[in-house]
Order: C-alpha cells, then sequence, then structure tokens
C-alpha cells in the first residue's frame, strides 16, 4: 500500500504499522475524493439536516459535493457474492449485490456510488445505507487516528440505526455490529467487530457473508488457520467468492504465502476487471520469490486500473489503488532486471497529473524512482539535474539529496559527499513540517515517530560517505547496526509486505561489505539469510554466487548463478550485475527454484488489458452552439489547447468569480496557444444578452440539455443538477486534467503551469 513520506517501509512499530499503512478510508479524501451520496429527496434531506440551494452543491450538504456524482453502471467481471435484503424491488437487490461484490474487491468508491443508486430507488431502506456505511468503516478505518472522512460514513450508519426497525433480525444484527465496533476506535473497533460477527455466525450458520467478513477483521488476531476454515465453509458455499479468496490471500500473507497459491490462481479470473484482484496475487507471488507471476499479477492490474480510468475519465490522483499497482510493478521489475521499466513505471506517477486541492492526495513516487536508481548503481545518471523531475517537493527533496550523496560516495567524491549529506537534516525538517501540517492536534506524536523510524536510505547514506572518507569501520557498524534492528523488526512481524521505499535490505549490503572484505563466509551467510526474507531476490543470489565461486564451491555457485540467470531471465541487455555473473564462466543454464513452476513475464502479451503507464485520453464529443447559435465542434480547436468551464450560470457568484479570474489571465492562455471555453445550459440569446459574461474574452457555448455535461461526467444523475468542472485539453484533443465538484476551481495559477509542464 501506499507509502507515507517519511516512514521506512522497513522498519514500523505495531501502532506505527496501523497508522502509517493505506487506508482507502483515509485514501477516499486523498486519493479519490470519492461520491458522497443519495438523491435529492425530502426525506434524505431531513435526515441529514442541512438543505443547501448553492450552485452546484448538493441539497443535501456539503459532504455530497465531491467524488463520483454520476449514474453507476453494470459492472461485469467482478465476482458473485450475493446480499440478499429487504427490498420489493428487484432492481435494488441487483444493484445492493454489485455493490457488495465491489466492496469485496475493495473497489469502495465505485461501491459508494452503486449503493447511492440503491438509495435513489429506495430512499428509507436501512441496509442501503449500511452499505454506504461499509464503503468507510471497513478493514482499513480502524485506527487510532481517524480522519474527518470517517465522520460521513458514520453518519451513513447513523441513518441505518434509525431504520433498523423495518428490516429482518439478520440484517439489524448487522447494521447493530457495525454500530457497536465504530463507538469505539482504534483496536478497540476490531476486536468489537470480531465478537459481534462471531455471534452473527452462531445465530445465523448459513450466512457466509456474515463468515467472510469474520475471516477479513480477524485476520493477525488470531490463528491463520481458523481463518483458512472460516474461509473454506464460504468456499464450500460459493466457490467463486471474490471475498473469499480475496481474504484468503490476505490471511496468508506475509504468514506462508504458498497456502494461498490456489486463490491467487482464482482470484483474477473470478474478477477479472477488478484491478484489486490482478493486484493481490502479486503479494503473494513477490513474498514467496515467484517474482515472474507477481509482474504478471501487478501489471495486469495496473493495465486493467488505467484501463477503467480511461474509460470513465478518471486520473491517477483519483485512485488508491492505481499508484500503489505501478509502484509495486516498478519494484518487481527491478527484481527482473527491468531497470528501464521500473524507471518508466516511477516516472509515470511523478508525471501523472495531481489534483492541487488535496496535496495528500499526491503518491510519493520519489520512492520508487530513487529505489531503482539507486539498485542498478546509476551513479551518473543520479548527480544529473536532468534526471529529475522539475519542481520536486520539497519534501521529497532529501531523498534526491540521499541518493546523491550516495552516488558521489560511490565515485569516489568524499567532499562532495559529505557536502550532500549534511544538507540532508534541513530537508528532514521540511519532510516532517508537510506530514505534521496533515494532522497538526496530533503534531508531537507524529514528530516523535517520524523521527524514530526514518527510511534507512539515509542512514546508508552516512555509511557510504563514511566508507569513502576512509571511516570503513564507522560505515560497517551502521550498516550492521540496520541489519541488526531489521532483524528484529521482522521477528515482530511488523516487517510490511508491501514494495519498499528503500532500495536494499540492509543485511544485503552487509554481505556486499564482508564480500568486498574478503570475508566470503560471512558473506554468504548474510545472502543466505537475506533470501529467507526476501526470496529469489537477484543481488542476493548473485552475491551467492560470486562467494562460492571465489570459496571454491562451483557446484554451489552454479546452483546459485542458475537461480540468478532464471529470474532475470528477461533482464536488460548489458546491467553489470548480469555481466559479473556470466563473467565467471560457470556455463549454466537458467533455472528456477519457486514453489510451482511460472510463466515467463512478457509485458507484451498483456497489451491486450491496456497500456501499463498512464496517458491522457482521447475527451469525448463537444457538440454545443455558441451566442449566434452556431455549431461549435472540439474539432474547431484542432492544435490548441482548450480551457473548458462548465459553469451553471451568470447568476452563480463563484461561477462569475471563477471567469473574472481566467479572464484577467486570458492573455497568459493565449501565448500557451489555449482557449478558453464556458459552457452552460443557458441558451444562445441568454448568454449573447450576458451583461455579466459581456466584457469576458471567454468564448461562451450553449449546452441546453446538458448532454455535453453527461459526456465529461460534469452532471450528479443522484440529484439531477449541473457540477462545476473545468477541464483542460491539448491539441491533439486529449484530456490532461480535470476537476469537477460542488465549487468551481480558482487555482489559475496551477492551471497555467499544467500547460506549461506538459508543453515542455
Amino acid at each position: 500500500m501506499i507509502r507515507q513520506a517519511f516512514m521506512s517501509a522497513d522498519y514500523r512499530s505495531d501502532e506505527l504499522e496501523e497508522f502509517y499503512q493505506p487506508r482507502p478510508t483515509v485514501l477516499d479524501c486523498r486519493m479519490n475524493r470519492i461520491a458522497a451520496l443519495i438523491a435529492s429527496l425530502p426525506i434524505a434531506c431531513v435526515a441529514f439536516g442541512q438543505v443547501n440551494p448553492s450552485f452546484g452543491h448538493s441539497h443535501l450538504g456539503s459532504a455530497f459535493d465531491t467524488g463520483l456524482r454520476s449514474k453507476p453502471w453494470k459492472f461485469e467481471g467482478i465476482g458473485n457474492s450475493p446480499f440478499p435484503i429487504s427490498t420489493k424491488n428487484p432492481e435494488v437487490q441487483a444493484w445492493y449485490d454489485q455493490g457488495n461484490a465491489l466492496l469485496h474487491n475493495f473497489w469502495f468508491e465505485e461501491a459508494e456510488r452503486t449503493f447511492r443508486w440503491c438509495l435513489k430507488l429506495e430512499p428509507e431502506n436501512a441496509m442501503v445505507y449500511f452499505g454506504l456505511a461499509r464503503c468507510g468503516l471497513n478493514l482499513f478505518s480502524s485506527t487510532p487516528y481517524p480522519g474527518p472522512e470517517l465522520t460521513r460514513s458514520k453518519q451513513f450508519l447513523k441513518e441505518a440505526v434509525k431504520r433498523k426497525g423495518s428490516v429482518t433480525e439478520r440484517e439489524r444484527l448487522y447494521i447493530e455490529t457495525w454500530d457497536a465496533a465504530w463507538a469505539k476506535s482504534g483496536e478497540e473497533t476490531s476486536k468489537e467487530l470480531v465478537k459481534h460477527l462471531e455471534a452473527l455466525c452462531l445465530k445465523y450458520p448459513d450466512d457466509i457473508e456474515a463468515k467472510c467478513q469474520l475471516a477479513f477483521f480477524n485476520m493477525g488476531k488470531g490463528s491463520a488457520l481458523a481463518n483458512e476454515y472460516m474461509i473454506q465453509q464460504v468456499l464450500k458455499v460459493n466457490p467463486l467468492h471474490p471475498g473469499a479468496h480475496h481474504a484468503r490471500i490476505h490471511n496468508w500473507d506475509g504468514e506462508n504465502g504458498s497456502q494461498a497459491l490456489v486463490s491467487c490462481e482464482q482470484y483474477g479470473r473470478i474478477a477479472p476487471t477488478s484491478g484489486h484482484a490482478n493486484h493481490m496475487p502479486g503479494h503473494i507471488y513477490s513474498g514467496i520469490g515467484m517474482w515472474h507471476e507477481a509482474a504478471i499479477a501487478m501489471d495486469s492490474a495496473t493495465r486493467v486500473e488505467l484501463r477503467h480510468m480511461t474509460e470513465r475519465m478518471a486520473f491517477p490522483s483519483e485512485s488508491w489503488n492505481y499508484p500503489h499497482n505501478r509502484d509495486y510493478l516498478s519494484y518487481i521489475q527491478e527484481q527482473l532486471g527491468k531497470a528501464d521499466a521500473s524507471l518508466a513505471g516511477s516516472r509515470d506517477i511523478l508525471n501523472a497529473p495531481k489534483d492541487p486541492t488535496v496535496p495528500t492526495s499526491q503518491y510519493p513516487a520519489i520512492f520508487p524512482f530513487t529505489r531503482a536508481l539507486l539498485k542498478f548503481g546509476m551513479w551518473e545518471r543520479i548527480l544529473d539535474e536532468k534526471t529529475w523531475p522539475a519542481g520536486l517537493e520539497e519534501q521529497w527533496m532529501v531523498f534526491k539529496l540521499a541518493a546523491q550523496a550516495i552516488a558521489h560516495a560511490e565515485l569516489g567524491n568524499k567532499e562532495a559527499a559529505r557536502e550532500t549529506f549534511e544538507q540532508i537534516g534541513a530537508g528532514l525538517k521540511a519532510m516532517i513540517a508537510a506530514e505534521v501540517a496533515k494532522l497538526p492536534d496530533q503534531a508531537d506524536k507524529i514528530r516523535k515517530d517520524i523521527e524514530d523510524n526514518m527510511p534507512i536510505l539515509f542512514r546508508i547514506a552516512e555509511a557510504k560517505v563514511l566508507t569513502a572518507e576512509g571511516k570503513r569501520l564507522d560505515g560497517q557498524r551502521i550498516l550492521l547496526e540496520l541489519a541488526e534492528k531489521e532483524r528484529v523488526v521482522r521477528e515482530k512481524g511488523s516487517f510490511a509486505n508491501d514494495p519498499p521505499v528503500d532500495p536494499w535490505p540492509a543485511l544485503r549490503l552487509v554481505g556486499d561489505m564482508l564480500l568486498s572484505n574478503g570475508d566470503l563466509k560471512g558473506a554468504a551467510d548474510a545472502y543466505e539469510q537475506t533470501l529467507k526474507n526476501v526470496p529469489n531476490d537477484a543481488w542476493s543470489l548473485a552475491g551467492l554466487a560470486k562467494a562460492h565461486h571465489r570459496l571454491g564451491n562451483q557446484e554451489q555457485a552454479s546452483r546459485y548463478a542458475a537461480r540468478f540467470l532464471s529470474v532475470w531471465s528477461g533482464a536488460d541487455p548489458d546491467l553489470q550485475l548480469k555481466k559479473e555473473i556470466l563473467a565467471l564462466n560457470l556455463n549454466v543454464e537458467p533455472k528456477s527454484e519457486t514453489p510451482k513452476p511460472e510463466r515467463a513475464y512478457s509485458p507484451a502479451s498483456l497489451d491486450a488489458l491496456g497500456p501499463s503507464n498512464w496517458q491522457p485520453f482521447t475527451a469525448p464529443d463537444l457538440d454545443c452552439l455558441d451566442v449566434n447559435g452556431k455549431r461549435v465542434r472540439l474539432a474547431d480547436f484542432k492544435g490548441k489547447n482548450v480551457l473548458m468551464v462548465f459553469y451553471l450560470s451568470d447568476q452563480c457568484v463563484h461561477c462569475v468569480d471563477q471567469l473574472t479570474a481566467i479572464n484577467k489571465r486570458i492573455t497568459e492562455f493565449s501565448d500557451l496557444n489555449t482557449v478558453v471555453l464556458g459552457v452552460s445550459s443557458a441558451k444562445p440569446a441568454t448568454n449573447k444578452q450576458s451583461l455579466k459574461l459581456a466584457p469576458f474574452s471567454i468564448k461562451l457555448l450553449s449546452d441546453t440539455n446538458h448532454s455535453n455535461a453527461r459526456r465529461f461526467a460534469s452532471y450528479d444523475d443522484f440529484e439531477e443538477m449541473e457540477l462545476h468542472s473545468t477541464i483542460l485539453i491539448d491539441g491533439s484533443g486529449r484530456v490532461r486534467w480535470k476537476k469537477t465538484g460542488g465549487d468551481p476551481f480558482t487555482d489559475i495559477d496551477y492551471l497555467i503551469k499544467e500547460i506549461n509542464r506538459w508543453q515542455k
């Protein structure tokens, strides 16, 4: 899952692991800003108590202003997990079953959109409110640091509780289970859930949904084997239950991944259009050293996510899963010796359009980018300023400094290495300040947690600088300390099974150090232990081949060389590590050692699923009328960039303010070869006669039936109302950036910077 900027993926206390692990409910706010809910029905207005008549704002209050506000569609390929509820409307049940399947695939934003449609059809249904609550009150939101975004989910639960008298006893117990659990916080939430779900399972032994939920929420709190028995009961009734296979993968991830291989083979087939269903097997495969299968899983997940985003006009910043997929894929590609593909993926995350209104939605792509550069020893590229993305945020600059300090040290530039390393302290302060700003009420604790759990990269940089300065023993001491810390953390079971922030396990660096010092037996021991932690790690396999070759153990050297060549069978040509193994002249053929035979990872074979890196998608058709009633199409502006603003009317003060701000910068847009279009439902004559808009050098267009707004996902199908939307389209007709919601986007500087960025 997504990394916090200041945390090492490798060293965390149990408490910190709970806080810093990705929580899709937190990422709802950070990456998706997903839809709030329900249609404009009087009873719902009373229930939530706020009627907001402002232009573009939901009639139900500000909680409903953001996210996915267009009608859901029928999903294919997400699995089948029926959840019968009290309803007289078969359509509601069908949509509810879809929402439940989406929840099992952790597709929370689409599940919420689906449940919202159920509520439009049946506004008094308690279980629909319960479904909405589950989109936010789930496996990831029982945290000691609940964010304000959980308030909305708790409101939905509150509405379900109000109506629980209208449902069956079984349904009421579900509602009461969630109500009892989220009356508590932190770990107590999970404990309460488990207790109530156990009671529900005992009372309704045929309810496989309750058993599946119990298996999820009981993970890590008891016996993995006991959870497995629960999962098997679900699969006995429904062998293709997506949640059961998903739960099994999570249950054994980091425990004994081989036990989940059957579900790894089935989950993606059961739910092929779910990015997360393709993604999760990659966790198991990478954890047991099946790197080729891991790459197939993560690449498939990435492509499925990208295809969905293209079809639904979504962006990487709106998806919690896509950048995590891409980061994980980059890490796996590193293990396979695919340096170019790994760096291309991390650059893709770095260069993807951001949402400046949600700073925390920006995935820290500097992690995979720095990780690959260092892992492959690209010292000259690290020191070349052109390598690094322009406008790198101050809080990420510290990773660049650490990489450059290491590069200088490896190249023997000891003065430059020391000078660069000394700058890291100031960078760390900036990073801490940025993270504290997200939760200021927890400032002291977060600051201490950060300081106690810095990524090992900074300590490694220190060790490398000391070694370059001739203080070899001091450098070795740091590496040994880090390796011991890593051992303790792994023994505690709090080592995250996610793509690491740091390029190397500390113990592998100890192996490299011992090998260079001539301690061949010690080096082999360090590499062997690293392989237990990171099975089939290519660098450790190569180190073992070299160590045993120098020890005269040619049989052992050949075995490790064969394993290395199997892992790197599709590696980039001319990588130094492969040259070193071939130079041993062991004359071996690639031979894998994995729990099961693997398919070879061939990216080209996955092209039918979609592209592996994000690309701007083609804009929908635009078909409007100008103030004179003349037809206007997007093709009329071919070769020019287009800033398209869907505004509500000249009676909307915020709309006029936005258009005024844009008009003041119209010359700058023109200099960037950009035309500005203002689109509303007003008739051509109304636009022509508008005194407020007449002074603007903005082409006003009429979309009288909202057909264009709908095509551009700028219309609320639940409340049947127009939305504010700001869209950037390049000269070839591709959408480069988009922001839709209850308020107009007014950061004009960002729009200009974004156009400049993609044109360079």
